[in-house]
């Protein structure tokens, strides 16, 4: 039955239903309703990650001081540089996915072919990038020092410039086996040893005496507190182990839960635009084989455009609240 308005006048019917309405088809309202349904998941992360930061504002890592590599400019800093980068890349994909979209209702088949190519390919290059960047954050570049109430001790020289353990960390005649389970009792073992132990570290900070300690600590200038000569000795007496990189349970840049919003919030939205590509490279052999132009329409490259455009947008709020808020 349609439903309708009554008027003093006359009766008239606003929709008797049928398969398009407000002019869309059943695959594209379906398309926006997940849509809808996924930015929500998307604000509930992002609305934890700003809480979190804000509860933990003075220990949480200025994003300027972690994401400072470049491809193939090993030991240059390059602050946020690659990022920009791959969020220009993302977005340049997402025009060229506009121009595929154009291109169908203009039922032009080579360059719906042409501009889903170079969108795949620029999102093939994000999820590389992000898999990159990801062995960078949990690779990690100088190392630290954790202590036992589980602060973050980072080495600076006199100008507060980072200092990599590789640089300064003595080396003493021992051995140590790394615990597995077959070694321990109740099948006990522990992750990958670090490069160096807390006693080379300590030792080789004794006998550089211009190194001095930077604490996780963020002052008023947003930058990290550096201590004293004496004060960094007597907290490297307190350390307990040695962090290098970045996982689930350490974390060599700041608070642990730094890195763990970045692996899921990152990971998350690098899983849909792999499975936006994926979904890409089978229109794109659709196109390619002419499905679209027997049915004499390209609605699925609208819906799958709509999917890509989403996924970009996304993206634009987790680099700016991830990275340069």
């Amino acid at each position: 039955m349609g439903a309708t308005v009554t008027t003093a006048n006359n009766e008239t019917k606003t929709w008797g239903g049928g398969n398009e309405p407000m002019g869309a088809s059943y695959g594209k309202m379906m398309m926006w309703f997940f849509i809808v349904s996924d930015a929500l998941t998307f604000s509930g992360f992002l609305a934890a990650y700003g809480f979190s930061r804000f509860k933990f504002i003075e220990t949480w890592p200025l994003a300027e001081e972690v994401f400072t590599h470049f491809p193939f400019m090993h030991g240059v800093s390059a602050p946020m540089y690659y990022v920009a980068l791959m969020t220009f890349i993302l977005i340049f994909s997402s025009v060229t996915m506009v121009l595929a979209v154009d291109a169908g209702h203009q039922m032009k088949k080579d360059k719906v072919a042409i501009y889903m190519f170079l969108t795949i390919i620029g999102g093939m290059i994000f999820v590389g990038s992000q898999a990159w960047e990801w062995k960078n954050f949990i690779k990690g570049e100088y190392g630290a020092i954790e202590t036992k109430g589980g602060s973050l001790l980072q080495f600076v020289d006199k100008d507060g410039k980072r200092v990599a353990l590789a640089d300064f960390a003595a080396t003493l005649p021992e051995e140590r086996e790394q615990l597995t389970r077959n070694k321990g009792r109740w099948f006990m073992d522990e992750p990958t040893l670090p490069s160096y132990s807390v006693a080379e570290v300590q030792a080789g900070f004794k006998s550089h005496p211009d190194l001095l300690i930077r604490t996780e600590v963020i002052t008023a200038e947003k930058k990290k507190t550096v201590l004293s000569r004496a004060e960094s000795e007597l907290r490297l007496t307190q350390a307990s182990l040695v962090v290098e990189g970045a996982n689930l349970t350490h974390n060599e840049y700041g608070s642990k839960l730094f890195a763990d919003f970045f692996f899921f919030i990152t990971g998350f939205h690098g899983f849909h635009v792999f499975s936006g590509i994926i979904i890409n490279i089978i229109i794109f052999f659709n196109v390619l084989m002419g499905t679209y132009e027997k049915r004499k329409s390209y609605e699925m490259v609208e819906k799958v455009g709509l999917y890509w455009h989403f996924v970009d947008l996304v993206w634009v709020f987790v680099f700016t609240v991830f990275y340069l808020v």
